[in-house]
């Protein structure tokens, strides 16, 4: 790896609902060998360490990476309370239409969590996608309300209401919720027709590891699972994240020859 990277520089595009998304493009010192657009957790930003960790070691490997933040979130404008999967799926699409303008391109797309069934809803929708990678993701995108279950009722009740999620409160509305009977994550999978990687920690509390063995099961050929012991499901510790890469790293080795 050449660790001898440029300082990653901003992207702006305008995402599915309207408002100007931000991303941070990392390159690498050398030969590209490709472009990955990398797709964040349901609370989290494109600045969470997963995200960064993952985008530093794809360009020292030699990737162009883009991490941006989906709209309502981190740098990003919009409203998170507007939040829906479509949505999120809508602003993958910007986003790899943005990398394309941008030169870059085709790309590899890598989820997290509900970010991971994202990239496999977009994968249909955007032809220059080579190959999908998802990390901790759920099997069925309505598996993200347990987070908020207690507020789940008063929600649905009241419309537009705040919900507390992993100890912080954000504002959602109903038709988030409302969203998800929309979306059929394991027949993405199923439909995919490229490369896929399922990637899910054992120890995982929040999104059970056996939504990875669901949605590999779903998957058409050349599919992979690689199951790490720990790592939970954020992959905070060093060890975990540097597992991950190193999984993500040979799959596409593998792939891309």
């Amino acid at each position: 790896m050449n660790t001898d990277v440029p300082e990653p520089h901003p992207l702006r595009f305008i995402g599915s609902r309207g408002a100007e998304l931000v991303g941070m493009l990392h390159r690498p010192a050398g030969p590209v060998k490709g472009s990955v657009l990398l797709a964040h957790c349901f609370t989290c930003s494109k600045d969470i360490f997963t995200m960064t960790r993952l985008a530093k070691g794809l360009a020292e490997a030699g990737y162009v990476a883009f991490r941006f933040d989906f709209t309502g979130r981190g740098d990003a404008g919009g409203d998170f309370a507007d939040k829906t999967v479509s949505g999120n799926v809508g602003d993958l699409v910007r986003a790899a239409t943005a990398l394309i303008t941008d030169n870059v391109g085709p790309c590899i797309m890598i989820g997290h969590s509900l970010g991971g069934a994202a990239v496999l809803l977009a994968a249909e929708r955007i032809k220059t996608v080579t190959e999908v990678i998802t990390i901790a993701a759920p099997a069925d995108v309505a598996h993200v309300t347990h987070l908020f279950a207690d507020d789940l009722d008063r929600l649905r009740a009241e419309g537009r209401t705040e919900v507390c999620i992993t100890g912080r409160t954000f504002e959602l509305d109903h038709g988030f919720v409302d969203d998800l009977a929309n979306h059929d994550v394991l027949g993405a999978a199923a439909g995919l027709g490229r490369p896929y990687l399922a990637v899910h920690a054992v120890d995982d509390d929040v999104v059970a590891f056996e939504n990875a063995e669901m949605l590999t099961a779903a998957a058409s050929a050349p599919k992979q699972l690689l199951a790490l012991e720990t790592g939970g499901h954020m992959f905070a510790a060093r060890d975990a994240s540097d597992a991950v890469l190193a999984g993500v790293l040979a799959f596409l080795d593998e792939h891309r020859g």
